[in-house]
């Protein structure tokens, strides 16, 4: 399969996720993009989860589904192989895999079922994956999904749907692809949240040719790969594009990200961004919260110096509201 065949496979996933939302009175619902991305996350983590485990046993690799030949492993067996699995890949039980779920659906209370296994996925992989606020607080990576259908007796359905649609392919085949891939498909998978006319959530997206010109201009190609332990800024983040450029340009191996945004739905997306582009060892330099208030990332009492800021300012966002706060806090510093 190409890459074009891929991505228009990922794409048709994601809009079999949204016609589920839109089947159950979610379209263009304000929780809408939560339950996309969640699920998108879930089903990327366990696809990775599978790639990352098949090249450290043949015989997971041979099997004609990896799931029953990780079930069958004794428990010694599967913690080393946990152990041998890489940075940045999440760790997963057995029952968190989606053909778990998938072999499950029919049960009574299913919702409760699907909810519990994305907690439970969030809690064990807390330290990796969780975005802290600026008063030191974690934020996971999922919610319970279910309950953002009101009508109780509608999130076993809802489940269900939402699983049988991310069961059909794997993204195994694509782990090899380069940034502008994931680029293209982070881009479609936020675009209905991010219309260029100043939509719901058009402050946490700067188109990806613009973040690329910027990164070029920032890190000339005489220069890429020429540096290490690079470290990389942007005051208000939103979902990271900036970044994303910036650390591709640099190489996702020698640079470390640092952000803060005061939106927590731009801070959850610009954690998937960070996953999708092999940028984890960063997720733990994510802040949500108001960077001009409470600015986090400091070296002792001083602001920490990073070798390149980036930043697309809040234009949309009004001050007014902490700009007696901001006025104290000058006086302060005289």
């Amino acid at each position: 399969m190409t890459t074009q065949d891929f991505e228009r496979k990922i794409k048709e996933m994601i809009g079999g996720l949204k016609a589920v939302c839109a089947s159950y009175g979610l379209g263009n619902d304000g929780n809408e993009f939560k339950i996309i991305t969640q699920v998108f996350l879930y089903k990327f983590l366990n696809d990775k989860f599978a790639y990352e485990v098949k090249k450290l046993d043949d015989k997971v690799a041979s099997a004609e589904k990896w799931e029953v030949a990780i079930h069958a492993m004794d428990a010694d067996d599967f913690e080393m192989l946990q152990l041998q699995l890489p940075a940045g890949t999440a760790r997963l039980q057995t029952n968190h895999f989606i053909a778990h779920l998938f072999e499950n659906q029919n049960d009574a209370d299913f919702a409760k079922l699907f909810d519990d296994t994305l907690r439970d996925i969030a809690i064990q992989n807390n330290d990796i994956f969780a975005v802290k606020s600026d008063t030191g607080s974690k934020a996971p990576m999922f919610d319970r999904v279910s309950e953002y259908i009101s009508d109780t007796s509608k999130r076993d359905d809802f489940s269900r749907a939402l699983i049988n649609k991310i069961v059909e392919f794997s993204f195994e085949q694509i782990f090899t692809q380069k940034f502008d891939f994931y680029a293209t498909i982070f881009e479609y998978l936020i675009s209905d949240y991010n219309k260029d006319s100043g939509g719901k959530y058009a402050e946490y997206y700067t188109p990806h040719a613009v973040a690329k010109i910027m990164a070029e201009i920032l890190v000339p190609k005489d220069q890429q790969g020429q540096v290490r332990d690079v470290t990389c800024y942007d005051p208000s983040a939103g979902s990271g594009t900036l970044l994303m450029n910036l650390a591709h340009a640099i190489g996702e191996n020698r640079c470390s990200i640092f952000s803060q945004d005061i939106s927590q739905k731009s801070s959850s997306l610009l954690r998937l961004n960070l996953i999708l582009n092999n940028l984890v060892h960063s997720i733990q330099n994510v802040v949500q919260g108001n960077t001009i208030l409470h600015p986090s990332h400091r070296d002792g009492a001083n602001l920490k110096q990073f070798d390149y800021i980036v930043s697309n300012p809040p234009f949309k966002m009004d001050f007014s509201d902490f700009r007696d706060d901001l006025e104290s806090k000058a006086v302060d510093c005289h």
